[in-house]
């Protein structure tokens, strides 16, 4: 384990013995003790660095990425290839998903109270997918006007979903335009190079942030609340590690790539995956990795990285939804059918991009239960284990978004074996 990854595994153990202190010390009638409330501005500052960054990475990584195929043969090709491999992965990962679901069904809902039903205050839909794919302003800007008494407070907000189709359109403009659109490319490949440095900077908080975080949670739900839901979390977990030791690797073996190096060259953007809990705040280790550990030449790996960050969640947009699907219609007493279950298949393979840049298991989730006719007030069921298991899924997602890169470069020729197959040259921590 390198000097990082200890440092998180500390940080994990630190935010449970600091959570259970918090717990200990009590409340100030209604107010939150002093470590609760440090813990929570903690935690609360680390995500809004991760979020902060989340803009200017996906401009100019996507627009870099696209006009960077003109340095690829067959860039067409790939493209394909790389979208092909993340459904047939997705597929699999979903009908996981619902097998889990199917064989813990008795007992998914089991000590679950009511009292948690609650309508989410995000939802996804797919009318609200398909009008949002246009952009209303150049940076996909929105603003949220709040009356109160005679005063109205705009808060801005970003569509990241308008800014990844606005970095497409301009990126595929770059690549038409060619040679007289090498100063634009000039121009936000450097972008994306200071944005990635101070990115770097936030990713070396990561053991502080992870305390901060797990304390929070276990003194926001407690451990009665986490305990009630404890057959959900093994059986998504369950579900995960099937993805992890079953179909990666058949996907692996079937394109001739020992699956232990994999493993191995990928750990350590599993283990930030886990600890951050966004796959685009790693992004920029994911793609360090599948060049560097993987052998992905940088030219496909640019492209198929930053596409995977943003449209490639095989933890919160298949075997998530799929799961909590079950979960809630179990809940509610709602027998599912063969053409609801097809239906779970379809919205988990084609909606992923409805997930990109937001909190995409909340939005994935309720577009599943919308589509199936289930009462969105279900996912309040599971807010209180969502710090828990949006690691996991997390960790799941990053290994899809390096698994099709290296498999695609390896079905085109192009994967650098040498590099693949020998110790990981790079640790998750830019020097």
């Amino acid at each position: 384990m390198s000097r990082f990854g200890f440092q998180i595994v500390l940080g994990l153990l630190a935010g449970v013995v600091l959570g259970g202190v918090a717990i200990t010390i009590g409340t100030n009638g209604t107010e939150p003790n002093w470590l609760t409330a440090t813990l929570t501005q903690i935690g609360n500052s680390y995500v809004g660095l991760l979020k902060l960054l989340v803009v200017p990475l996906v401009f100019t990584a996507v627009i870099s990425s696209i006009a960077r195929l003109r340095e690829v043969t067959n860039a067409a090709r790939l493209a394909v290839s790389t979208l092909v491999w993340f459904a047939i992965t997705a597929f699999a990962s979903v009908v996981i998903g619902i097998l889990v679901g199917v064989l813990s069904r008795p007992w998914l809902a089991a000590g679950v109270s009511g009292e948690a039903a609650a309508e989410p205050g995000r939802v996804g839909s797919w009318t609200a997918f398909l009008t949002g794919l246009i952009p209303s302003n150049f940076l996909g800007l929105e603003v949220d006007l709040t009356a109160k008494g005679d005063a109205v407070t705009a808060t801005p907000g970003f569509n990241v979903l308008q800014i990844l189709v606005l970095s497409i359109a301009l990126g595929i403009a770059a690549l038409k335009v060619g040679k007289a659109a090498d100063g634009f490319v000039s121009f936000v490949e450097s972008a994306l190079a200071v944005v990635q440095k101070v990115l770097w900077w936030v990713i070396r908080l990561a053991p502080i942030g992870t305390a901060a975080l797990i304390g929070k949670a276990i003194v926001s739900y407690g451990w009665a609340s986490l305990a009630s839901l404890g057959v959900f979390v093994v059986a998504l977990y369950a579900g995960l590690l099937l993805v992890w030791v079953v179909v990666y690797p058949a996907v692996l073996k079937f394109n001739g790539l020992p699956v232990a190096q994999f493993y191995r060259n990928i750990w350590p953007v599993i283990t930030l995956g886990f600890v951050t809990r966004s796959s685009m705040g790693v992004m920029p280790v994911t793609e360090q990795v599948t060049e560097r550990n993987l052998g992905v030449p940088r030219s496909y790996a640019a492209f198929a990285v930053p596409l995977g960050a943003t449209t490639k969640m095989d933890g919160c947009a298949a075997v998530f939804p799929a799961l909590a699907a079950i979960f809630v219609a179990q809940f509610y007493g709602v027998e599912l059918e063969w053409g609801q279950y097809l239906l779970i298949i379809a919205v988990s393979v084609l909606g992923s991009a409805a997930t990109a840049g937001t909190t995409g298991a909340t939005v994935m989730l309720t577009l599943t239960l919308s589509t199936l006719g289930l009462p969105l007030a279900g996912v309040g069921l599971l807010l209180a284990i969502e710090p828990i298991v949006d690691m996991g899924r997390t960790a799941l997602n990053v290994t899809g978004q390096a698994l099709v890169p290296a498999v695609v470069a390896k079905r085109e020729g192009i994967l650098d074996r040498a590099v693949y197959d020998t110790e990981p040259a790079f640790d998750g921590v830019r020097g």
